[in-house]
């Protein structure tokens, strides 16, 4: 078989992997590039687990295709260099800063909207200073809401973009390999057995690749970090309860650590007005939240997370998190929903008790139980620990009534070893975005892209 030639082979097409051929493509430089990504077209992404659950199709709608997983995420690019990832720490504060500058223009070029939420001074010096008398330290930051049904627009408008400039796309094209020839990349290899001969490679699979880009690294001879998992629940409440919150700041980025145990807790994803969701990963169903840019519900739904970073022996904390996923799986036939107040008092709780809830569920497919059955101890005495102290900031958030719906996990894949330009020890190879560990947000991933394109188009 003949092989193709390119002079740059981009896998996956998530933030990352859209913006590395948008700034090949717009450089001016004549660049044979062609976008690889295993999943459909954002025109033919379509979940059923709404009508009928997830049914664990063979690629997932939800976590793969053009835009990737964050193509029907809540959409909300978050503005600073504090969190979203670890770019930062290859290419400085500084630069991050730029960077993010830049992509977010990119995203508003594109259909993102323009209003950004974020508190004046006066207000941020006021939630920072309640926040530290709860034991908490909130993280003020500007935000751009796109919105769940605003997303798959933006992103498609980034693909005709790369249709007009000339970028080869094949959508429902999965990478089986990375070629290397003499500690240089050559290209790549589909599961078809075609071979794709490029000068340049930059792997930007997200995160349902993240185990195929660790198997790669392995097979390579690169190094890989584990990054910690972070395992909790999502909460709803009534929106009233969250506004004090969420008006001036949109997203309450909150960090604590537990008496306890000391584990860093934290909030994420937070959805005003918003309503609970489902993910799957090869299988597993984890909950997660969003929210839309043209309808409200009455309803706010966050994550609360805690961060663990398991030490030697262990060294497989994403096969951890998913062993906590499956036994909710187990247990609930997918996802358990339970009252804050039946938790405290050590009952599962039922339809009846449910029923005296003054919210009612968002995720109507979930069951209701007891996540005592599921979390491990420490993760539970923590997340408690947690909603008694974010109470004290936003009264109402540990009534009976709250909702906990279980589990949420987030794997940050196995970190590879890159350098400043993320570019790996086998020369043209690059690794970005949130399946290589780098990233785990919009933002810094767009960015991420960008700095591997940028190291490409200076090696020529």
């Amino acid at each position: 078989m003949t092989a193709e030639r390119y002079d740059v082979a981009i896998v996956g097409a998530g933030p990352a992997g859209i913006f590395a051929a948008l700034e090949i493509a717009r450089s001016g430089r004549e660049q044979r590039v062609v976008l690889l990504e295993k999943g459909h077209g954002i025109e033919k992404r379509r979940c059923p687990a709404k009508e009928r659950g997830c049914v664990d199709c063979k690629v997932c709608a939800i976590m793969t295709g053009w835009g990737g997983a964050g193509a029907f995420s809540d959409g909300k690019l978050t503005l600073t260099t504090e969190v979203g990832g670890w770019l930062g720490d290859y290419v400085g504060v500084d630069a991050l800063s730029g960077l993010i500058g830049y992509a977010d223009d990119i995203w508003v070029e594109f259909g993102a909207t323009t209003e950004v939420h974020g508190p004046d001074s006066d207000t941020a010096a006021r939630l920072v200073h309640e926040a530290t008398l709860a034991g908490m330290q909130l993280v003020p930051m500007n935000v751009r809401h796109i919105g769940t049904d605003r997303s798959p627009d933006v992103l498609q408008a980034m693909r005709h973009e790369l249709d007009r400039l000339g970028v080869e796309i094949r959508t429902e094209t999965e990478v089986s390999s990375i070629l290397t020839t003499a500690g240089r990349v050559s290209g790549v290899e589909l599961a078809d057995g075609t071979r794709i001969e490029a000068e340049a490679v930059i792997a930007a699979p997200g995160r349902e690749g993240a185990d195929w880009l660790a198997a790669q690294a392995r097979d390579l001879g690169l190094g890989l970090v584990n990054n910690a998992v972070d395992i909790g629940v999502r909460v709803e409440v009534p929106a009233a309860v969250m506004e004090p919150l969420t008006d001036p700041l949109y997203e309450a980025k909150l960090l604590y650590h537990s008496k306890q145990f000391g584990d860093r807790v934290r909030t994420f994803c937070m959805n005003p007005y918003g309503e609970v969701t489902t993910e799957s990963y090869g299988g597993i169903v984890t909950v997660n939240g969003h929210s839309n840019s043209n309808s409200r519900t009455d309803k706010t739904n966050f994550a609360v997370l805690v961060s663990i970073s398991f030490t030697e022996p262990f060294d497989d904390p994403i096969t951890y998190g998913e062993s906590v996923a499956q036994l909710a799986n187990l247990l609930g036939e997918g996802i358990i929903v339970q009252r804050f107040g039946d938790l405290k008092a050590g009952r599962r709780s039922t339809p009846s008790r449910m029923a005296q809830s003054i919210i009612e569920p968002s995720l109507p497919s979930a069951t209701p139980g007891d996540l005592a059955f599921v979390l491990p101890y420490r993760h539970l005495a923590d997340i408690l620990e947690f909603l008694e102290a974010l109470d004290k900031l936003a009264p109402g958030v540990a009534a009976p009534s709250t909702l906990l719906y279980g589990v949420e996990v987030k794997f940050y894949s196995s970190r590879v070893e890159v350098g400043p330009d993320l570019q790996t020890k086998i020369g043209g190879l690059y690794a970005v975005g949130d399946g290589a560990g780098i990233t785990r947000g919009l933002v810094q991933s767009s960015a991420s892209g960008v700095v591997a394109a940028r190291a490409v188009l200076a090696s020529r």
